[in-house]
């Protein structure tokens, strides 16, 4: 039977953790681990989640002495995780009850995939769900994807397996966590677009991936595609050179400009609909 590691992150989120708990509690599928690292938080997130999970002997809680910030204790997670496969879940955010199964059935009808990934639902602050997030989209996946503009998003699980053959999780990111995951995991196999939501995403103003930290997020994103674009070998895109050394994000995303327009999309939607 398939095992399940979920990974949490966190860093004060205590008052939000309850109903990432009880969404792990009500799945399901029953085969899962959770390892919660915690990030040397300030507020009472190390209490409140202790409350919760003293009784159950599934969830793993470890402890950063200092802060270390999230691609660290991101990177962190996986070092403790033993199932097959896994998934990154925020603790202000929570999991649809059918989520884990319905994605290890598709890892069990297909041998060839390396990573799963569905819609979310945005909620508001009390996770009320509101609507679907529209720029989750099938994606045709080959060297010059960048997952830009945003295609793939949560949740997005895969094989550790598969994560354990790249050079893993930057830790000294800060913003673009996942996108410098799903890129490496995108190189060691195929993936598979789940039409349906079954991530829960916390609106809320403590979110450190919103409106506050857009232009931190920006400029990882842009060093997280440049280093893509390196690791992969790539030396031009659409007869443009990538530059040797990272300079700026805007002359990255430049590269990428032709990808947003309709005609190439469409290109892309008809190969994923043919499949080749």
């Amino acid at each position: 039977m398939i095992s399940f590691s979920i990974l949490i992150a966190n860093y004060n989120n205590g008052k939000y953790f309850k109903e990432c708990y009880q969404s792990l509690i009500n799945q399901t599928y029953k085969n899962w681990e959770a390892i919660i690292i915690d990030d040397a938080s300030t507020d009472d997130s190390v209490q409140m989640i202790q409350s919760l999970i003293k009784n159950d002997s599934r969830f793993k809680l470890f402890h950063n002495t200092t802060n270390e910030g999230c691609g660290s204790t991101k990177a962190k997670c996986v070092t403790y995780a033993q199932g097959d496969l896994c998934a990154y879940l925020d603790p202000d955010d929570a999991l649809y009850p059918e989520a884990l199964e319905k994605v290890v059935r598709e890892f069990v009808s297909r041998d060839d995939l390396a990573a799963v990934y569905s819609q979310m639902i945005l909620c508001n602050e009390n996770l009320v769900p509101g609507k679907i997030y529209t720029g989750t989209k099938p994606i045709y996946n080959n060297r010059y994807f960048f997952n830009y503009p945003i295609q793939l998003a949560h949740f997005f699980t895969f094989k550790r397996e598969a994560y354990l053959r790249t050079t893993g999780i930057n830790t000294n990111l800060k913003n673009a966590v996942d996108q410098d995951l799903y890129l490496k995991i995108l190189e060691q196999g195929a993936v598979k677009y789940l039409k349906e939501p079954l991530y829960l995403y916390r609106l809320h103003s403590n979110g450190i991936s919103q409106d506050k930290a857009k232009q931190s997020s920006k400029e990882s994103f842009a060093r997280v595609i440049h280093d893509t674009m390196k690791r992969r070998g790539i030396q031009t895109i659409n007869r443009k050179a990538v530059p040797e050394v990272f300079t700026s994000s805007d002359e990255i995303f430049k590269l990428l400009n032709y990808q947003t327009n309709r005609m190439h999309r469409l290109i892309n939607k008809i190969k994923v609909t043919l499949d080749i």
